[in-house]
């Protein structure tokens, strides 16, 4: 059993096929769920929601150690990421977002919280309409849950919209497309801090694997009784050797957002786009939920940022369990013709981020499949 799912969290998500004979869904297998415009036929809606996952507790830890709400303000960022990356992967605009926002009133002033968030928020929409993507913000609902919520927990959800014709299904990912990679890390020229690349997800693994057991024993509300304990050798203001930052800083770091770049790619090289993963859930693996009879083979990953050698040394785990736990550097993937490559990069150079070819596509007999080669060494991962 891996790290992960001894935790308690499955990547694979077990269960979630029992909504599939239930969702309307014009095109199975498609990044996002698509349905009719019953208005008008030629175009499709997006109702996507999201959350910063298991994000909030270690911005709940550094909080209650310095006192500082600001702490929660990133998390703001992260659930609007979550959501619009996710539908700008089957070409979607983003259309207007609410939150859910629902916490323990005992133990978290909620009036300090939610003035952070609300920054976030703010300074993200603004950010977005800036580069071209102006998203309204419709507000949404907080929640006081003392006897529910052991700390706090903070979601979105996007309302999108695509002209049918120009959706990216993933459906025409063929043998010889090639996988350009942007990078999750590092500082792009719309942000005003580095990144430490780790985004949503992984993070009951990351801090089971970084933090120091004294943090559990003064707010044991961070963590199952039963199943969860911090192992690590880090306190939150802790700065490692290569890191770049505090590990609470890398912990808490806002999920980068890719979808200005995203949205001048499909302008600028959209029919030669045949998909596009954001890698949540699954890591590196996220691909193997798009297309059909396709073997990923990613041969050329850059090196994964400093965070995630950080958590794979303290915590022992294995590479091939990194590479499937975590995005690894890299954020988003676009699955493209191969005389869009260069484009593709020329655009995403524009804006300042890293950007590489990582893989291509080859044609796979028996379902999905990946192929990872790295100096990390070689992993195999099946799909469905």
């Amino acid at each position: 059993m891996s790290r992960y799912k001894a935790l308690g969290v499955d990547v694979k998500k077990e269960g979630i096929q029992a909504f599939k004979g239930v969702v309307d869904n014009l095109y199975p297998g498609a990044f996002c769920v698509i349905t009719r415009d019953p208005t008008n036929p030629s175009m499709g809606l997006v109702s996507h929601a999201d959350s910063a996952g298991s994000k909030p507790i270690m911005s709940y830890l550094c909080y209650k150690e310095s006192g500082d709400p600001s702490w929660f303000k990133g998390l703001a960022q992260d659930a609007v990421a979550m959501n619009i990356d996710d539908v700008i992967c089957v070409g979607a605009e983003a259309i207007s977002f609410i939150d859910y926002i629902a916490y323990n009133t005992l133990l978290i002033d909620r009036v300090e919280m939610l003035a952070a968030l609300s920054q976030g928020f703010a300074d993200t929409f603004k950010m977005l309409e800036e580069n071209g993507l102006p998203v309204l913000f419709g507000g949404g609902e907080t929640a006081d849950l003392p006897d529910q919520m052991k700390t706090l927990d903070v979601c979105g959800a996007l309302f999108a919209r695509v002209e049918l014709d120009k959706v990216v299904t993933g459906y025409e990912i063929s043998p010889g497309d090639v996988i350009v990679g942007l990078r999750s890390g590092g500082k792009v020229g719309y942000e005003e801090e580095a990144n430490s690349g780790i985004m949503c997800n992984g993070h009951t693994l990351a801090r089971n694997c970084l933090m120091r057991g004294e943090y559990l024993e003064r707010y044991p509300e961070l963590a199952h009784p039963d199943r969860a304990r911090f192992t690590g050798s880090y306190g939150y203001e802790d700065r490692p050797d290569g890191l770049g930052m505090t590990v609470g800083e890398a912990l808490t770091s806002p999920t980068r957002i890719f979808a200005p770049i995203a949205a001048k790619v499909l302008e600028g090289v959209g029919d030669s786009v045949h998909g596009m993963v954001h890698n949540t859930g699954g890591g590196q693996t996220k691909c193997l939920g798009l297309g059909k009879g396709v073997r990923y083979v990613k041969d050329a990953l850059p090196e994964p940022d400093p965070v995630f050698h950080l958590i794979q040394k303290e915590g022992r785990v294995e590479w091939r369990e990194m590479y499937e736990d975590f995005n690894m550097g890299i954020g988003i993937e676009f699955i493209v013709e191969p005389e869009a490559a260069q484009d593709v990069i020329r655009i995403a150079e524009s804006f300042g981020i890293g950007v590489q070819i990582i893989g291509h596509c080859e044609k796979s007999e028996k379902g999905n499949s990946l192929k990872i080669t790295s100096r990390l060494g070689e992993f195999s991962y099946a799909g469905d």
